[in-house]
């Protein structure tokens, strides 16, 4: 199979030159989604970091949709922190949303995060 890249209506415009996800060979690649109204293009970095992760999540889980999926789909997801301060804040939000079997994860602080967002999350799905 070769990559192909999925309508996905509800993600938020590329701020770059990306696809907001890409699949091949039943993996879906998440790009690294951050605190964007879907609907405005607006970027919410006014926002708390759990307030941020919300955001993030909901259009996580709306981009799933959009492929049919939940987060059961999800097998890895990355977490990028401006401050590993946050890392609590952070999880309680992207916790809520996986249930018993939540998916493998790394969370790594990093100097800086495009736009001044706090937080960045990227995923691999999984298409069974």
């Amino acid at each position: 199979m070769s990559k192909q890249i999925p309508s996905v209506p509800s993600a938020p415009a590329a701020l770059g030159p990306y696809s907001a996800v890409a699949e091949a060979n039943g993996f879906i690649f998440f790009s690294g989604q951050v605190a964007l109204d879907p609907a405005t293009n607006d970027r919410l970095t006014g926002l708390d970091v759990a307030d941020q992760t919300k955001q993030v999540m909901n259009n996580i889980v709306a981009i799933l949709g959009d492929l049919g999926l939940t987060t059961d789909a999800v097998v890895k997801t990355t977490i990028f922190l401006k401050d590993i301060n946050d890392y609590a804040a952070v999880n309680e939000v992207y916790g809520a949303h996986f249930g018993e079997s939540p998916p493998a994860r790394s969370a790594v602080e990093v100097a800086n995060l495009p736009g001044g967002f706090l937080v960045e999350i990227e995923l691999i799905a999984l298409r069974s």
